[in-house]
C-alpha cells in the first residue's frame, strides 16, 4: 500500500477513504485506483463496516480527476500504453463498484471535483456539496472526452444541460450541481466538518443505519442561498444543444445575437473538433444505456484516444508546454467525417 490513499475503520462501523495527493489535487494514479478497487471489494463483505466516508486530503478539494500527466507518457512505449489501458479499465471498475456498493457511501464534494473525481463519487448514495465546490467534466480542454460514465449521468440532467456541460467543459457550483442531480445534499463547509465528526462518533452497529443517517443529514443540511444559473439559461441551452450535430449547434448559436450564445460559440470553437464530435455521439448513444454499458463504451474510447494525436497535442498545450496553440490533425469540423467518428467507437 502507498500513502496515496488512506483507509481506516473505527469501532463504530465507519470506514473512511481519503484520497491523499493534496499537492496534485488528489488526482488519481494507477496505484490509487488499484488500491481503491481492492479495498472496496474487501469492504463489501465486511460486517464490521456499516457505512463509508469518501473524501480528499488538503484544503483545495476532493479530486481533480485522473493523473493526465502520467497518461501523457502512454505514447512513449507499448508498455506505457498497456499501463494506460489498465488504468482506465480499473478506474471504471472502481466507479462501477461505487454504484453497486451495498452500504451507504457519503461523498464529501468540498472544493474541486472534476473528471475522474466526478466519476468516483457519482455512484455514491449520498453526495454532499458546499459553498466551496467547483464541479466540471473538463476533458474537452485537453482534446479528450468526458469519460467515467458521463454519458450515463450527464443524460440525467434536465433537458440538454448535460450536453452543454460536456461540450463546453463549464465549471459549475453547488446550486447548479444540485439542479443537474449530480449531488443531493448541501451543507456549508463548516457544517460538513461537524457532520463527519458526528458520523464518526455515532455507533452504527446499534442503529437503523438509513434512518439515523437521514436524520443526521437533515440536522446539518441547509439550502444554498444562490439560484441555479443553469436553470435560468435552460431554455436557451435546450434551443441550441438539441441539435444532433456539432455543426447544427454552432449554427444555432451563430443565429442568436446575445452574449451567452456568442460566448458559448467561442468556447466550442476553441475545442478540438474531433473531441467535440466524438463526445456528442457518445452522449446521444448513451441516452438509454446502463452505467455498465456507458463505462464499456468509455473504455473503448479512452483506449483509442491513447493512440490519437490530437489528445497528446491537447495535453501538451494545456499541461506541458502551457499557453501554446494546439496543432490539431483535425482542424475543422469538416475534417471529421461520420465514418471517422463511427470507427472510433470500435476497439483497436
Amino acid at each position: 500500500m502507498t500513502n496515496e490513499v488512506l483507509f481506516s475503520i473505527n469501532d463504530n462501523g465507519v470506514a473512511t477513504i481519503t484520497l491523499n495527493r493534496p499537492k496534485a489535487l488528489n488526482s488519481l494514479s494507477f496505484e490509487m485506483v488499484k488500491e481503491l478497487k481492492a479495498k472496496l471489494e474487501e469492504w463489501q463483505a465486511d460486517d464490521n463496516i456499516c457505512l463509508v466516508i469518501l473524501n480528499g486530503a488538503g484544503e483545495k478539494g476532493f479530486c481533480a480527476g485522473g493523473d493526465i500527466k502520467a497518461l501523457y507518457q502512454s505514447n512513449a512505449s507499448d508498455a506505457a500504453y498497456q499501463d494506460a489501458k489498465q488504468f482506465f479499465k480499473i478506474e471504471y471498475e472502481v466507479d462501477r463498484l461505487i454504484y453497486t456498493f451495498p452500504k451507504p457511501i457519503i461523498a464529501c464534494l468540498d472544493g474541486i471535483v472534476m473528471g475522474g473525481g466526478v466519476g468516483l463519487s457519482y455512484g455514491a448514495s449520498h453526495k454532499i456539496v458546499t459553498e466551496r465546490t467547483k464541479w466540471a467534466m473538463p476533458e474537452m480542454n485537453i482534446a479528450f472526452f468526458p469519460d467515467v460514465g458521463a454519458a450515463y449521468f450527464l443524460n440525467k440532467a434536465p433537458g440538454y444541460l448535460g450536453r452543454y456541460l460536456a461540450l463546453t467543459a463549464s465549471v459549475i457550483t453547488a446550486p447548479d450541481i444540485l439542479y443537474i442531480k449530480a449531488a443531493d445534499i448541501y451543507m456549508t463547509h463548516e457544517a460538513l466538518g461537524e457532520f463527519i465528526m458526528t458520523v464518526n462518533e455515532t455507533n452504527w452497529h446499534e442503529r437503523s443505519i438509513e434512518n439515523t443517517l437521514q436524520d443526521l443529514i437533515e440536522s446539518y443540511a441547509s439550502s444554498s442561498n444562490e439560484d441555479s444559473k443553469l436553470q435560468k439559461r435552460e431554455e436557451s441551452i435546450n434551443e441550441h444543444f438539441s441539435f444532433e450535430t456539432i455543426e447544427g449547434i454552432i449554427s444555432s448559436l451563430k443565429g442568436k445575437d446575445d452574449t451567452f450564445a456568442e460566448e458559448t460559440k467561442k468556447t466550442l470553437l476553441s475545442k478540438s473538433p474531433f473531441s467535440l464530435k466524438i463526445t456528442l455521439k457518445q452522449l446521444i448513444d448513451g441516452e438509454n444505456k446502463t452505467i455498465e454499458e456507458c463505462l464499456a463504451t468509455d473504455l473503448t474510447l479512452a483506449t483509442n484516444f491513447m493512440k490519437h494525436h490530437d489528445f497528446f497535442e491537447g495535453v501538451r498545450t494545456v499541461l506541458i508546454d502551457k499557453g501554446q496553440t494546439p496543432q490539431y490533425r483535425y482542424k475543422v469540423f469538416a475534417d471529421v467525417s461520420e465514418k471517422v467518428v463511427n470507427d472510433f467507437f470500435k476497439p483497436i
